[in-house]
C-alpha cells in the first residue's frame, strides 16, 4: 500500500481494515447514567472480534488498536471519537509554516505501567524505531520524516517534505511511545502509559483491564474493564438480559425491541468510518476489467435495500465516508437503475456472465442475499463462496485470486488503498494516484480535503469497486452506564470516561 509496509505481511495487514460488524447506521444519543458511579464498578463489554496476539508493533488488527490504542498506549496526540486531533502525551505542539517541522513539548511526570518514568529519548527511540522496522505495523507512515531529535522535553520531527497527513498518523500506531530495552512479551503482555493496565487474558473467552492508579491524567472512572469476546449476536443479547454483560458492541439493529424490552439498556447509534466495501478484480482477463460492466453491477445494486435490511445506517456511493476529509455524496454517480445496468452489460457484451462473491463467513447472510437478488434481476447469476477468514487473506488479499469480495472496512482515513496499484482492489488509476500525493504535500487542510474529494470522484466515476453502506457504531448500552462511546467504535474504544452506577 501507498506510503505504508507492502505486502511483506499481507495477512496482518489485511486484517487490520477489516472487522466483523453487522450493521450501519445513523445517530441516536447515548445513555446517560442517574446513579452516583462507583469507582469500584466492574465493566463487561461484548466484543466480536478477538485478536489472535497482542503485540500492537507487528500484528494488524483493528481488534488490537479498538482496546489497547489510548486505554493501554498513548502517543504524543490522540484523536477524539468525531476525528479530531487533541494533546495525548504531548502538551501542546506547533507546526511551522512550511510544514516541515513539528515540535511536541512531552508531559512531565508520566510513568508505564511497570512503574518506569517516560524519558523523552522513550519517545525518540520508539518513533525511530517505528519507521527503520518495516515489520512494524504502519512504519511507512513516517516515511517523509527526515530526523526524529529530542532537546529537553521538546521532540522535534523534520520532515523532507510536508505530510498533511502526519499528525493524523501519529494519532495510531505509527505515534505509539513504547519503553526503549523494554522486556515485556508482546505477544501476552502490555505495558504502556494509558488510564488502563493489562490484567489477563483468557484467550477465546475475555481480556481483563484494571485502572492505572498511576495514571498521569485523570484517573479511570471504573476499577475493572471484561472484554468478553462472544461472536454471535443472539448469544450477547442472552448473556446481556442475564445480567453478564453491560455494553453490547456490534450489535444488530434489528434486535432493538429485544435489548429494550426489560428498560435495562438502550440502544445507540453512531457514526463510523465502516465501509461495506464491494471489490472488482479488474486484472487482465478479468471480465471486471471493462468499466461498463462494474458500472452495470454497481447500478444493478440496490443501496438502500442493505440500510433497511440492517436495521440502520445511510448508502455510500464513493471510498470517503462521512466521518473523514473529502467526502462528497457522490449518489449522481451510480443510481439505482437495472435498466441502464441490464444496457451496459450489452454494451460490453456480458450478458448472462456468471460471477462469484467471496465473503468471509462471519458477514451475515442478508449481504449476499440482497447482491445475488440484484443481479440476477439484470442477467448476472452470482454464486457466493462463504470462506473463513484465512482462506480469505489467502486468496483475495494476498492472491487476487477472486471476482467479487466483500468486506467492512473499518479504518479511517484510508483513501490511500485507492491510489495504491498493489492493493487487493486491483484498481491502477495514475490520476488518483498523484492527487493523493498532492493532497499529502499539501500544508492548507481544505486544499487537502479537496484533492482528495476530486480523487474520490474519479474512483466512482471509474467503479473502481462499490460501498453497499457506510456502517454505524451499534452499541447497546445498560442504563446504568455512562461515558460509553458511540461513535467509530470499531475502530477505537477510548474508555477513559467510562462510569457504572449501582442505581
Amino acid at each position: 500500500m501507498l506510503r505504508r509496509t507492502a505486502l511483506a505481511a499481507a495477512s496482518l495487514l489485511a486484517a487490520s481494515a477489516l472487522v466483523l460488524s453487522a450493521c450501519s447506521g445513523g445517530a441516536s444519543p447515548a445513555p446517560s447514567s442517574t446513579g452516583e458511579p462507583d469507582p469500584d464498578a466492574s465493566v463487561a463489554i461484548r466484543l466480536v472480534l478477538e485478536p489472535g496476539n497482542l503485540d500492537i508493533r507487528q500484528t494488524a488488527g483493528a481488534a488490537l488498536d479498538q482496546i489497547l490504542v489510548d486505554n493501554i498506549y498513548q502517543g504524543l496526540v490522540a484523536r477524539t471519537p468525531e476525528q479530531d486531533i487533541v494533546p495525548a502525551l504531548a502538551e501542546e505542539w506547533e507546526v511551522s509554516e512550511d510544514g516541515l517541522t513539528y515540535t511536541f513539548t512531552l508531559r512531565e511526570g508520566v510513568t508505564f505501567h511497570d512503574g518506569q518514568e517516560l524519558t523523552p529519548e522513550d519517545v525518540v527511540w520508539s518513533l525511530t524505531t517505528r519507521k527503520d522496522t518495516p515489520e512494524w505495523r504502519d512504519s511507512a507512515r513516517l516515511a517523509n520524516v527526515s530526523s526524529i531529535e529530542a532537546d529537553g522535553q521538546q521532540i522535534t520531527l523534520t520532515l523532507d517534505e510536508p505530510d498533511s497527513s502526519l499528525l493524523w498518523n501519529l494519532t495510531g500506531r505509527a505515534g505509539l511511545v513504547l519503553k526503549e530495552g523494554d522486556e515485556v512479551d508482546y505477544n501476552t503482555a502490555a505495558n504502556g502509559t494509558g488510564p488502563f493496565v493489562l490484567d489477563e487474558w483468557r484467550q477465546g473467552d475475555s481480556i481483563t483491564f484494571v485502572r492505572n492508579d498511576e495514571y498521569w491524567g485523570e484517573p479511570a472512572q471504573v476499577a475493572e474493564v471484561v472484554f468478553d469476546y462472544i461472536p454471535d449476536n443472539q448469544a450477547a443479547l442472552n448473556a446481556a438480559l442475564a445480567g453478564e454483560i453491560d455494553v453490547l458492541t456490534g450489535f444488530d439493529a434489528n434486535l432493538k425491541e429485544q435489548v429494550e424490552e426489560g428498560g435495562d439498556f438502550a440502544l445507540v447509534l453512531g457514526q463510523s468510518t465502516d465501509k461495506g466495501t464491494l471489490a472488482f478484480n479488474q486484472n487482465e482477463g478479468s471480465p471486471l476489467a471493462d468499466q461498463k460492466v462494474r458500472q452495470a453491477i454497481r447500478q444493478a445494486i440496490d443501496h438502500d435495500a442493505f440500510v433497511e435490511a440492517l436495521g440502520a445506517g445511510e448508502t455510500q456511493y464513493g471510498p470517503i465516508p462521512s466521518l473523514d476529509p473529502g467526502y462528497e455524496d457522490l449518489s449522481d454517480v451510480a443510481p439505482y437503475d437495472p435498466e441502464a445496468a441490464r444496457a451496459l452489460l450489452e454494451e460490453a457484451g456480458a450478458e448472462d456472465l456468471e460471477l462469484t462473491l467471496t465473503i468471509p463467513n462471519f458477514y451475515p447472510t442478508t449481504i449476499p442475499q440482497i447482491l445475488v437478488s440484484n443481479l440476477n434481476e439484470v442477467g448476472i447469476t452470482l454464486e457466493v463462496d462463504s470462506v473463513d477468514f484465512s482462506t480469505w487473506l489467502n486468496d483475495v488479499y494476498i492472491n487476487q485470486d477472486y471476482d467479487l469480495s466483500f468486506v467492512l472496512h473499518t479504518e479511517a482515513r484510508d483513501f490511500e488503498n485507492w491510489a495504491n496499484p498493489d492493493y487487493y482492489f486491483t484498481y491502477d488509476n495514475p490520476e488518483v494516484q498523484e492527487l493523493y500525493a498532492q493532497s499529502l504535500a499539501s500544508t492548507d487542510e481544505d486544499e487537502a480535503a479537496a484533492l482528495l474529494a476530486e480523487a474520490a470522484r474519479i474512483v466512482s466515476e471509474d467503479a473502481a469497486g462499490d460501498w453497499l453502506y457506510n456502517g454505524a457504531s451499534v452499541v447497546a448500552v445498560g442504563t446504568n452506564i455512562g461515558g460509553m462511546p458511540s461513535i467509530n467504535v470499531n475502530e477505537r474504544l477510548n474508555l477513559a470516561e467510562l462510569t457504572k452506577s449501582n442505581g
